[in-house]
């Protein structure tokens, strides 16, 4: 299961009333979901009633299904998720409705995008994060200073990376709104409700008529393009009709094209033991980014699933399934080819694309080559213990980063592939993903390894190690390793900090990282965000994020982990969120913005 990264997904409601949706009633969800735990709670790690109730509707309704009870709130709608959130706090939803504070006051200059603006999840099409012309010198560094931070209203999770373009700044939130800020100074543009979490980055392109689009997915398995200028809908659509898919990778745009990587949440859902798993299947698409129009779909496993067998309770399971894409697919140019790294199989039905790098046809969404990397890497939530659980439960080391194409020179290409089993693979692309080299720099774990995107500069890649909930041999830390020949170049281990509640401590540094010219950032679970050199991966720029912040648009907000998305850096300021409240994370809600000496 790919770690930190579920939302639940809405399930359709039952029963009508004279047309009429019959009434939620959020007492009796509470008292047959919740209560049990929450009412006579005597644990420091689960909250009491009182304390939830304390909170605002929105932030009970994110920990349900962004945060820490989306396995306990499994099955729910995201109605049904409101009407407890309301019943439990007393208060209505307001986050987002209410007028917003910090607008800008001057309208935005004429909308543009530039080669050293951040458009989409990784810089340029082959996914590096590298950001070769950063407007700051290695030596900056050290010098950056908080200029300005923006709170998420209402939220307790900041899980989505922003584009920087034209002097402007595009994010999702868990609260399901698109921002669009001045990026030098935070005020707000415009807000858009997308009506479902957004966690994946935003993607800018020009249309046929002139006009910029905003292109974006949410946890409800749509995509949605939006007018650049005025934050206007111009069309949203459902790209899988499985009632747990969702889009946590960025789409990509090209050609006038747009691709999809389309991830679900069954392998949660499947923990229920009255689940008939499963039958989501990965897949990838290409729409016309001007309609929205589907082009061409590919499931990453070509077979429907069928009945198979029985559960331990006699529950009818269904397969294969699984080989969900998380991560942002990687144009091959060159080869008119697209590269996406898949999940883990939900079954027994052995399938030979799971933890596996794809490479499908540009043109036709033809699968031209597979390299998987682990066989028989089946797995559910709740195993070994759980009813549907596979007969051979594999470790969940599936892929949740994007593939990395990078040059050797003398024509030769390289693609990058991070796993959380902690071995960073080099495969050939001319040799259908034959493994050029392969090393091993994390014992890996469910929430282990290389989780969320490593980067590469001309030289090495740069992979930030998890491995949190390791027991023995764990190695959280940033490594750098040579392009070539797979050796490492250097690592430096996480830092022990000091802090004062447990969850603070993590050092695991699950977090995709950035990479400029001379430096390399990292964020951490503990909070802190930090700068490397990437001649020696010595530690140039420390900054804890766990503090309460003043921000422009006047809502109250904190720092928490550093994890999820990785750091944009544009135009001398390097952005980060912070706030990841998720599997041990601390909670927080904040978009930063450092700056030279804050200026």
């Amino acid at each position: 299961m790919r770690a930190l990264r579920f939302a639940l997904v809405p399930l359709a409601l039952a029963g009508v009333l004279s047309a009429a949706e019959a009434p939620i009633d959020g007492a009796a969800l509470y008292n047959s979901r919740c209560g049990t735990c929450h009412d006579n709670s005597t644990s420091d790690r689960m909250p009491k009633r009182a304390e939830i109730a304390a909170r605002t509707p929105e932030a009970v309704f994110n920990t349900m299904f962004s945060g820490a009870m989306l396995i306990q709130a499994s099955g729910l709608s995201q109605d049904e998720g409101r009407a407890i959130a309301r019943y439990l706090t007393g208060k209505d939803f307001t986050a987002g409705s209410a007028p917003l504070s910090g607008m800008c006051t001057t309208p935005a200059k004429a909308f543009s995008i530039a080669a050293t603006d951040w458009n989409g999840w990784g810089f340029d099409t082959d996914n590096s994060h590298y950001q070769p012309k950063p407007g700051l010198s290695a030596a900056d560094v050290p010098k950056l200073k908080l200029k300005w931070a923006f709170g998420f209203p209402g939220d307790r999770v900041a899980y989505a990376q922003p584009a920087v373009a034209g002097g402007r700044l595009f994010v999702g939130s868990a609260g399901g709104s698109v921002y669009s800020l001045d990026a030098s100074t935070g005020c707000t543009y415009w807000a858009y409700k997308a009506g479902s979490s957004v966690r994946t980055g935003i993607v800018l392109a020009k249309a046929k008529s002139g006009k910029y689009i905003a292109y974006f997915g949410d946890l409800s398995a749509n995509i949605h393009a939006v007018d650049v200028e005025t934050g206007k809908q111009i069309w949203k659509l459902k790209m899988e009709d499985h009632p747990a898919a969702r889009i946590t990778g960025t789409p990509v745009y090209y050609g006038g094209r747009l691709y999809v990587p389309v991830a679900s949440l069954e392998e949660g859902s499947a923990a229920r033991a009255q689940y008939e798993c499963c039958t989501f299947r990965g897949s990838m698409m290409a729409l016309d980014a001007e309609t929205g129009k589907t082009i061409w779909k590919t499931y990453a496993i070509a077979d429907t699933p069928k009945p198979y067998r029985k559960s331990k309770v006699d529950v009818q399971q269904w397969g294969p399934a699984g080989a969900a894409i998380w991560s942002a697919p990687t144009l091959d140019l060159k080869r008119k080819l697209i590269y996406a790294s898949t999940g883990d199989s939900y079954t027994d039905i052995d399938v030979d694309t799971d933890d596996a790098i794809l490479a499908f046809n540009m043109d036709t969404g033809k699968i031209m080559w597979k390299a998987q990397v682990l066989e028989h890497d089946n797995f559910i939530v709740g195993c070994p213990g759980a009813p549907n659980c596979p007969t051979t439960n594999g470790p969940d080391y599936d892929f949740g980063t994007s593939p990395i194409l990078r040059s050797l020179g003398d024509g030769k290409q390289v693609i990058v592939a991070g796993q959380k089993s902690g071995i960073v693979w080099g495969l050939d692309p001319d040799q259908q993903g034959k493994v050029l080299w392969k090393i091993k720099v994390g014992a890996g774990s469910a929430l282990g390894g290389v989780e969320w995107g490593h980067a590469a500069d001309e030289q090495n890649t740069y992979a930030a190690i998890a491995d949190k909930n390791v027991r023995t041999g764990a190695t959280p830390g940033l490594y750098a390793i040579n392009l070539k020949t797979g050796e490492k170049v250097w690592g430096t281990p996480a830092p022990e900090v000091k802090c004062a509640v447990p969850a603070g401590c993590i050092p695991a540094q699950s977090a995709a990282v950035s990479v400029m010219p001379g430096v390399v950032f990292s964020g951490a679970i503990n909070a802190h965000f930090r700068a490397y050199s990437t001649k020696t991966g010595e530690i140039i720029w420390d900054v804890d994020t766990a503090k309460p912040y003043d921000t422009v648009n006047r809502v109250e907000a904190k720092g928490g982990s550093v994890d999820g998305p990785g750091p944009v850096i544009v135009n001398g300021m390097v952005y980060t969120n912070s706030g990841y409240g998720s599997f041990g994370g601390s909670a927080g809600n904040v978009l930063l913005a450092f700056s030279v000496d804050g200026k």
